[in-house]
């Protein structure tokens, strides 16, 4: 088997990028809130990890948009 590590990256509810997460990871950020990016009210649990301010399109083709 083969591992090949073509680059470095992360997209998480305590940051978009790699800097940002550690910085959060090693404060003992906790990326867990209240759901505010859809009405939540009728599910059991009301609190999950979103991803703030992340633009899909600038890393995705509009090919690619269209299939998430």
């Amino acid at each position: 088997m083969r591992i090949v590590v073509t680059g470095m990256g992360v997209v998480s509810p305590i940051g978009t990028s790699t800097d940002q997460f550690w910085n959060a990871a090693i404060k003992g950020t906790s990326g867990i809130s209240v759901i505010h990016c859809f009405d939540a009210s009728g599910l059991r649990s009301r609190i999950a990890g979103q991803i703030a301010g992340f633009n899909t399109a600038a890393f995705l083709t509009a090919k690619q948009l269209v299939k998430i």
